[in-house]
């Protein structure tokens, strides 16, 4: 084994010590020009992409996905709004013959794994493309274009309505977790001719419109958005002329004031001293609200940026001990394990991981089930409860499965998590051959409050593991409860 290659893997050892029991760890999955989703142009064919892909996302322990949902002026569901993107069916406008975003929202959940719509909002397109023409030619007043580029208007009042009509009707026809806004400021080749606070102004009113609309009909979806890395310059260390507030007059951090985001997942696709410093900046911003750093894992190609391995840990290192989330960007770079990047996560997440509470939205958290019963069968346990009540009236709760060699499980003991954010009341579990495991279920809303745990009978044997494993290595499969009896017995053999 090569000296750096056994460097790496320690550092993932006492790195894999620190787990957390809530943080964020997400993906953007990015569907324009289908360069992460979607390759076929048939439905069965991306259906089964995209399983795929949340399989290998799932194994990692990735908890959110930012599903690309508007592209330019298009979607990837069926709007009363605007035309169906062509990375669907290499046409503009033409129906891929089902939901997409329906259908990518319920394998999410199935994994118990949160999904955002992510919105693109000002650009839309080239102008030489279909998507622009069609845009300018119902939306007049709201397009405008610099040299090949078309977008909309953002100085216009009338661009806030538009694309705060867009979330609503993707709130309100979805199950989704969040709105996560992408290019919500001033385009870079802009002449601003407005005073620069205007401006700011100018963006922050769109960002109030979105707010209204969304929390107007389902307060527990997380609005959230991607500023440009640096908020501004630090007193010690420059942006370098690139940054939110003055570059492209974004208040992201105002937003964070204000209390308009419960997420910020700044593009931080920088290195050393243009990363480490400035994603402090935005953890001691963030106004009580979650911060999500965005990795530049795509510089891992030797055709973008060749970035060492290293240079990724090392930042993933710094904003756990921080109490910062992380967001790949893209997921693809991910999943083909570039550099060796998913190896490493594999190790780093090796635990799941809760998302934070919206606390300053809804604090009281649901009463824990009142039963819990385990019943043993010949090849899997089965586990029902019920009981649990939901004082936050949202739409439905969920569960969260803990398990130990002990009794009296620790539920704040992050390896202890076996199953997280389950919608169905009941959970099987294939056996294995050693010790007795102890369970603890806790009610979840949708606001991410946890309920106390309702634990198993201590004086029950319920589930075996091997004599070897401690209470924090009684990892169960992580998507277990999609499994096939293939899947399940193909586990048992290598385990």
């Amino acid at each position: 084994m090569k000296v750096k290659t056994i460097i790496i893997f320690l550092l993932t050892v006492t790195l894999s010590l620190q787990a957390q029991k809530y943080e964020v760890r997400a993906v953007w999955l990015t569907t324009i020009g289908g360069i992460d989703w979607p390759y076929a142009k048939t439905a069965s064919a991306q259906k089964q992409e995209m399983i795929s892909t949340l399989d290998q996302l799932k194994r990692v322990n990735v908890n959110t996905v930012l599903i690309q949902t508007r592209v330019r002026a298009s979607t990837i569901y069926p709007s009363a709004i605007e035309p169906f993107d062509m990375c669907l069916t290499g046409t503009h406008g033409r129906n891929p013959g089902y939901d997409p975003l329906e259908f990518i929202v319920d394998e999410c959940h199935k994994r118990g794994m949160e999904c955002h719509a992510w919105i693109v909002t000002i650009p839309v397109g080239k102008t030489s493309e279909a998507r622009f023409k069609e845009f300018k030619r119902k939306n007049p007043k709201l397009a405008k274009s610099i040299g090949q580029d078309g977008f909309m208007d953002p100085e216009n009042p009338a661009t806030g309505d538009y694309i705060a009509n867009i979330c609503a009707e993707v709130t309100r026809k979805y199950d989704i977790d969040g709105i996560h806004l992408d290019y919500i400021r001033y385009p870079e080749t802009w002449k601003i001719k407005v005073p620069r606070q205007k401006a700011r102004d100018n963006i922050t009113s769109i960002v109030r419109e979105i707010n209204r609309a969304v929390k107007s009909l389902k307060p527990w979806v997380k609005l959230s958005c991607s500023p440009v890395g640096k908020s501004g310059d630090l007193s010690r260390y420059r942006s370098g002329g690139w940054n939110a507030y003055n570059a492209v007059c974004q208040d992201a951090q105002g937003w964070l004031r204000e209390g308009l985001m419960d997420q910020m997942y700044p593009m931080m696709y920088f290195r050393e001293n243009n990363f480490y410093p400035f994603a402090l900046d935005w953890q001691e911003r963030s106004y009580g609200r979650t911060i999500v750093s965005g990795l530049g894992i795509y510089f891992l190609s030797p055709r973008e940026g060749n970035w060492t391995l290293g240079d990724v840990t090392r930042e993933m290192s710094f904003v756990r001990q921080n109490g910062i989330g992380h967001c790949y960007f893209r997921s693809k770079f991910l999943t083909d394990n570039t550099r060796g990047i998913y190896d490493f996560v594999r190790q780093f997440d090796e635990a799941p991981a809760l998302i934070p509470p919206m606390t300053w939205t809804w604090n009281e958290a649901p009463t824990s089930p009142t039963r819990l019963d385990i019943q043993r069968g010949s090849s899997q346990d089965h586990l029902s409860w019920s009981g649990a009540t939901n004082p936050s009236r949202t739409s439905y709760l969920l569960y969260n499965i803990y398990a130990s060699t002990m009794p009296n499980v620790d539920v704040n003991e992050p390896r202890n998590l076996i199953a997280t954010r389950l919608q169905a009341e009941r959970l099987n579990i294939p056996h294995t051959n050693g010790q007795t495991l102890y369970y603890a279920v806790c009610a979840l809303d949708r606001y991410g409050n946890e309920s106390a745990p309702i634990m198993s009978d201590t004086r029950k044997k319920t589930i075996s593991i091997p004599r070897s494993m401690t209470p924090k290595d009684t990892h169960i499969p992580p998507f277990y409860y999609i499994w096939s009896k293939k899947q399940q017995k193909k586990y048992n053999k290598t385990h």
